[in-house]
């Protein structure tokens, strides 16, 4: 008997189910293909670690989805997915007629599909094959529909991204610990994903870390590069729980540092406080985006700020870093309960971020570490 490791109530799936299904209702479709692993496994539960195998639910107007996905899944299959419909193909089968025989037999010839068009499993190649075993059906893309829906996040998802938040601060404890002069950067890395996974981290990470010239630059990752005294180290811990995200970054100075320095990160987390303040329901994304842009431009710590300021984190499944709904110039969107954000500020090296959620009067902060520029 197959033990089950269902992430969330049936209940929860239901509901998600039923809002997907009443858009699909509204909007005339007959079903959606949801080919983005994310979509998969929040609407039928289904995770599997291999999901960039060729695998992708049917989510029809009306009932229960299918999933199609590859047989040797079978066990997780039926340890994490709700329902019980499945089409299984095999190494030696032609997938997209599989595809097309199980949308076929369930819809029938001449349906009404929404598609995420803009999912990464979905190549060109493998659309065009579908397209071409269903030549009366109408297609449309709908990539954002089940997207824009998981930008709510229920009681329970928040709780998973807390918990992430609290092996994302165990790792970070192991940066500042570890970043001493003469430790390479992968003796540090190793030290905080040991800490993370200990902490319940389903995966290692470490995120964003880099040291010397490459901390001044973002989305670098460690490398045999041994610290010396005074270097900075830029350091973002990501770890999640059932693939639920939290993280947050601080800044290290390895032995020494600079009054310059504390004063570049004290001003930093003033304008953090300064942009988080106007976090609330109801507020536009642009008025604290503003407020980070405005603050480091005022206060000399860069000549330009482009960066994105916030955005959205969750159910998280790589290569996805993050939501498709952020913080930037030109940004129309308002903050709702629910939502949780990635929020950050960078200058000279340094990064100050937090991991928050919307609550119904302002925000939780989830990852709670103290703030401050760490002096190994």
């Amino acid at each position: 008997m197959v033990e089950t490791n269902y992430w969330f109530e049936k209940a929860e799936y239901d509901q998600r189910l039923a809002r997907v299904q009443l858009q699909l209702v509204e909007k005339g479709y007959d079903a959606l293909l949801a080919f983005m692993p994310e979509s998969v496994t929040w609407l039928t539960g289904f995770f599997t670690r291999a999901y960039s195998s060729f695998q992708f639910a049917i989510i029809p107007a009306s009932g229960e989805p299918t999933v199609i996905c590859r047989d040797v899944e079978a066990y997780y299959l039926d340890s994490t997915c709700i329902y019980a419909d499945r089409v299984m193909w095999s190494d030696s089968d032609d997938k997209t007629t599989v595809a097309v025989q199980a949308i076929r037999s369930r819809l029938g010839h001449s349906p009404r599909l929404a598609v995420e068009m803009g999912a990464w499993p979905l190549s060109v190649a493998r659309f065009h094959g579908i397209q071409a075993g269903l030549p009366a059906a109408l297609m449309m893309d709908e990539s954002q529909l089940v997207t824009r829906m998981r930008f709510i996040k229920s009681a329970a998802e928040i709780n998973y991204q807390r918990r992430a938040a609290r092996a994302a601060e165990a790792g970070m404890t192991a940066a500042i610990n570890a970043a001493q002069p003469g430790v390479s950067e992968r003796e540090m890395a190793a030290e905080i994903c040991r800490a993370m996974i200990r902490a319940g981290s389903d995966l290692p990470g470490p995120g964003v870390m880099s040291s010397g010239e490459r901390a001044y630059h973002l989305h670098g990752g460690y490398s045999d590069r041994v610290l010396a005294r005074g270097d900075i180290v830029q350091i973002e811990t990501t770890p999640n729980v059932r693939h639920y995200h939290a993280r947050f970054m601080r800044p290290i100075r390895v032995a020494q540092a600079s009054e310059e320095d504390l004063w570049a990160v004290e001003k930093l987390i003033a304008i953090q406080d300064a942009a988080l303040a106007e976090v609330r329901p109801g507020v536009a994304a642009a008025v604290p985006d503003s407020v980070y842009r405005e603050g480091i431009l005022a206060a000399g710590l860069r000549e330009t700020y482009t960066n994105k300021t916030f955005y959205s984190v969750g159910l998280l499944l790589a290569p996805s870093g993050g939501e498709p709904l952020e913080a930037a110039p030109g940004c129309s969107w308002h903050f709702s309960p629910g939502m949780t954000f990635h929020t950050y500020v960078l200058a000279r090296g340094f990064g100050m971020s937090e991991t928050i959620a919307i609550t119904h009067d302002g925000y939780e902060r989830l990852t709670q570490f103290t703030r401050q520029l760490f002096i190994s």
